[in-house]
C-alpha cells in the first residue's frame, strides 16, 4: 500500500525506475506507508541510471498488401485466418506536382511525397504493419508493382527484416499458395528501372508541356514516348505529302513446270546482267 497524501518523504532514496527515469522512494512520516515520487532531485546528482530496456513490441498476425480491393477480397478468402489483406489502391507515393521534384544536380535524385488522397491508406497500413509479425508485399509482378512494394516499405515504415515480397501470375488458390511458400526480397533493379522511367517522364513532360499549352492549347501533355512517337508520325506524314508519284512497270510470268500441278511466279530481274528500267509501256512492250 502506498501513501497518496502530499507530505515530505521520510528516509528518501534517490533511484531510477525500470525505464531509467529518476524517482524517489521513501515512507510517509505519519502513517509509515511507502511513498513514491517521480522527477530528478539533487540526490540524483552523480548517480548513473540503468541502461534503458527496449520493450519488445508484441506482434501477431500477418499483413498482406495487394494493389486492388477486389484482389484483396479474393486473396483474403484463399489465405484464411491469420492473414489481414489490405489494398494500396495503386501507387502510394509520387513526385510532387508543384515542382520538378528531381534534383538534376545531385544524380537526378527524386523527391517523393504521399498524395493527400493516399494518406489515410498509408496511415492504416502503417498502423497494422506495426503490430504484424510479417508483412507480405503482394503487388503486381511488373516493375510498377515492384516499385509500389518498395514505396510501401518506405511510406509505411515497414522494417525490411519483416517484409516479404511475393508474386503470382494468376489469382488461384494453388498459385497463391506457391507464391507464399517462396517469398523473396524486393528486386531493386526493377525498382530503379521504374524510377528511371518516372524521372524521364517528369523531365520531358515538365519542360515541354508548358510550351504546348502556350503554343497549341491547354491541357495537352508531352512525354518521353508519346512526343517521340508523334514526331515519327508527323515526319512520315510529311514524306507522304511530299511524295511525287512516278510511273514504273514490272514484268512477271506465271509458269507451270512439266509434271507439276502448281504454278510459280517468275519476275524479270536482269537483262544482259543489268537491272532493267521500266518507266512506261513503250519500253515494256519490245521486251515482251
Amino acid at each position: 500500500m502506498k501513501c497518496k497524501t502530499k507530505r515530505e518523504v521520510s528516509e528518501p532514496e534517490a533511484t531510477f525506475n525500470k525505464i531509467g527515469a529518476p524517482v524517489t522512494r521513501g515512507v510517509c512520516p505519519v502513517c509509515g506507508t511507502k511513498m513514491y515520487r517521480t522527477g530528478r532531485t539533487d540526490a540524483h546528482e552523480g548517480l548513473i541510471p540503468p541502461p534503458k530496456v527496449k520493450r519488445e513490441r508484441k506482434r501477431k498476425g500477418k499483413l498482406v498488401i495487394v494493389e486492388s480491393p477486389a484482389k484483396a477480397r479474393t486473396v483474403g478468402r484463399f489465405l484464411g485466418r491469420g492473414y489481414t489483406v489490405k489494398a494500396s489502391v495503386g501507387h502510394v507515393r509520387d513526385l510532387l506536382r508543384s515542382q520538378l521534384s528531381v534534383d538534376v544536380e545531385n544524380n537526378f535524385t527524386p523527391k517523393y511525397r504521399v498524395p493527400n488522397d493516399k494518406r489515410p491508406i498509408v496511415k492504416e497500413l502503417k498502423k497494422i504493419a506495426r503490430t504484424a509479425e510479417e508483412v507480405y508485399l503482394a503487388t503486381d509482378l511488373d516493375r510498377e508493382g515492384e516499385a509500389i512494394a518498395w514505396h510501401l516499405l518506405e511510406a509505411a515504415e515497414i522494417e525490411p527484416e519483416r517484409a516479404r515480397r511475393v508474386v503470382f501470375h494468376e489469382i488461384t488458390e494453388s498459385a497463391i499458395a506457391e507464391a507464399f511458400s517462396s517469398p523473396r526480397e524486393i528486386n531493386m533493379d526493377l525498382v530503379n528501372a521504374q524510377q528511371g522511367r518516372r524521372i524521364l517522364d517528369r523531365l520531358v513532360g515538365y519542360g515541354i508541356s508548358p510550351i504546348l499549352w502556350e503554343k497549341v492549347r491547354g491541357r495537352l501533355s508531352a512525354g518521353r514516348v508519346q512526343s517521340v512517337a508523334l514526331r515519327l508520325v508527323v515526319e512520315r506524314e510529311r514524306e507522304i505529302d511530299a511524295f511525287d508519284p512516278v510511273e514504273y512497270w514490272t514484268i512477271a510470268a506465271e509458269l507451270k513446270p512439266d509434271g507439276l500441278k502448281s504454278t510459280l511466279i517468275a519476275k524479270l530481274a536482269r537483262i544482259d546482267g543489268e537491272e532493267p528500267s521500266l518507266p512506261n509501256e513503250e519500253i515494256v512492250k519490245p521486251i515482251l
